[in-house]
């Protein structure tokens, strides 16, 4: 059955490299896969899904096992991001086509959506709510919107540019404890509750990506990782080795630092 599962692994373009410890500044190498990479993302039980070239979405469990693929890759064009804030239910944006698709957790398509439909013209970004609901920014007319599974409008706020002097163009939606982050890498992060109302502006910018975990605001940068306390509003940063380049993406969880390339993709484990 070993032999069975690695050719399985050789046939599919995804070989996962186990427990290969290399301490260095902090940080240990666990785990390495090599494949067809364009994007990743990791969602709170480690849990691992890459996307690669072609839009397929391959889900890896803890241990490296591949679990789950979804390829039904043809009907809605460029897949755009990825949420698995909810590991139940990814959600698949699709943004050339205005289209969001939900899975179950074992990537099998529960439930689409054609936002234009729903008179959402122009979407930009698109997350999970904390309620299980989905928030989308709509570029069209500056408004954050929730909506529910079917595409009904639950919540939307004024149009934002009456609100901030600045354009807010957020690149990801993020949810977690009951608020709602409009994350824009040039004006900062926006936050509001879940009901559409906004509470604060948070001034971290220039990050390559984002995370957001309970009062902690966790930014990858190309040399370090910040962490941000809103609570306190102090931040601590952790220096990136220069050995892990070269790699043209990485994102951080509380406690994995994730690097790749178009073929390599490298999971760290590191504490402050």
């Amino acid at each position: 059955m070993k032999q069975l599962f690695i050719i399985y692994l050789l046939a599919s373009g995804f070989l996962p490299c186990l427990a290969q410890v290399q301490p260095d500044s902090g940080f240990t190498l666990v785990k390495t896969y090599k494949g067809d990479i364009t994007d990743a993302v990791m969602d709170n039980l480690d849990n691992l899904y890459i996307i690669s070239s072609s839009g397929q979405v391959r889900k890896f469990n803890d241990k490296g096992d591949s679990v789950a693929i979804y390829n039904q890759v043809r009907n809605a064009g460029k897949l755009f991001s990825v949420d698995v804030s909810n590991p139940l239910r990814p959600l698949l944006f699709y943004k050339d086509f205005s289209t969001i698709v939900l899975l179950d957790r074992f990537l099998a398509n529960r439930a689409s959506i054609d936002l234009k439909r729903y008179n959402i013209l122009q979407p930009g970004a698109a997350g999970i709510s904390y309620d299980n609901n989905i928030w989308v920014f709509d570029e069209y007319d500056n408004k954050l919107k929730k909506v529910d599974e079917q595409g009904k409008l639950l919540v939307e706020t004024p149009d934002l540019r009456t609100l901030f002097p600045v354009s807010v163009h957020p690149q990801k939606i993020l949810s977690d404890n009951g608020l709602v982050y409009l994350a824009d890498s040039v004006n900062g992060v926006f936050v509001f509750d879940n009901y559409g109302a906004y509470k604060k502006k948070i001034g971290v910018t220039k990050w390559q990506s984002i995370a957001v975990k309970e009062n902690y605001i966790i930014q990858t940068h190309p040399n370090e990782i910040i962490v941000y306390n809103t609570s306190n509003f102090m931040d601590v940063k952790k220096p990136i080795p220069a050995s892990f380049q070269p790699y043209f993406h990485s994102f951080s969880t509380s406690a994995r630092l994730v690097t790749f390339t178009n073929d390599t993709l490298r999971i760290y484990q590191y504490r402050f």
